[in-house]
Parts: structure tokens; sequence; C-alpha cells
């Protein structure tokens, strides 16, 4: 059920910067959803790494986690700071390539349940975090279609996953 919790705040929290990053809501706003997702997120982690120190793939999701989470405390303090968030594209670049590990790592244990769908969770997580490094570090003028791409992630990664594991209607 943590999983369900944090992936529904995920998918509303990159569903928000896709409309933000189509110019829909101002900088400072857009602060707000991110540190709400990235403590919660960072919470989260917290208590997959320290509430059984001794389950190894519960250590592994919460370090994997502290990744997003920090994203996107670093978003809303960037918001905040008025900076550029070239820091934070390098990061993002980090994150993608870890994500394609993780992604090329969850092929090996491919099924028609859960873990496909965890397989492209991965592979799609990482391809929107070098977007973001494309944006943000390289300056690339590709703003929209990060925009639709958050968008489509925030649905299909993290919003309707979130529901169906919280309304039980997929098991993890």
């Amino acid at each position: 059920m943590i999983l369900g919790l944090t992936l529904l705040y995920v998918g509303a929290v990159l569903f928000v910067n896709g409309i933000w990053l189509l110019g829909k809501i101002s900088d400072k706003e857009i602060s707000v959803i991110n540190i709400l997702v990235g403590t919660l997120s960072f919470l989260t982690a917290l208590y997959l790494i320290f509430h059984d120190p001794g389950n190894l793939s519960s250590i592994s999701a919460g370090a994997f986690t502290i990744l997003f989470a920090f994203t996107y405390l670093w978003v809303g303090a960037n918001q905040l700071l008025k900076v550029d968030g070239t820091g934070l594209g390098w990061f993002c670049l980090f994150v993608s390539i870890t994500a394609a590990i993780v992604g090329i790592n969850s092929i090996s244990s491919l099924s028609a349940d859960f873990s496909l769908w965890n397989t492209f969770n991965w592979f799609a997580w990482s391809l929107l975090w070098f977007c973001f490094f494309t944006l943000l570090a390289l300056s690339k003028n590709i703003q929209k279609s990060v925009a639709f791409y958050s968008i489509f992630c925030a649905v299909f990664t993290g919003w309707i996953p979130g529901i169906m594991i919280l309304q039980k209607m997929i098991t993890v």
C-alpha cells in the first residue's frame, strides 16, 4: 500500500509539473506540491530503509525513492530561490542513468504481472529524467515536449497504478 500512496502523489506532482512547464502555473506556486511530494517520498524512503534494516529489497526501494524525492525537493527549492536549475539538470542525468540500470536489471524478472509495469516504469522515468537533464543542464528548447511527456508519465506511471494499488485492483 505504501507504493500506491507514493505513486498517487508522484502522479500528481508530475501532472502539475507538466502543466507548469506549459506555462499554466507560476513558479512560486509549483514549489508547494514539489515540496509536499518530495517530503512525503523522502519520509517513505526513510521508513523503507530503517523499518526493517535487514530487508535488502526494502533498502533498495528506499534508496531509489530518495533519488526522486530529492528531485522534487530541489525543484521546489529552485522555484523559491529563483535559480535556473542547471545543477538539478545534472542531478537528473545521474537519476536517469540509475533508473536505466534498474530497468535493465528488472528485465530478468519479467512476467505478465506487476514486474512488467515496473520495468516499463523504470525506462519511462529514465527517459523523463533524461529529458529534464536536456532541458535544464543543456538548455535545449524542448519544454513543451517535456511537459507533455511529464503528463503522460504522471498518468501511466503514477496516477493510474497508484489508484489501482490503493483500491486493491492489483497487488504488488
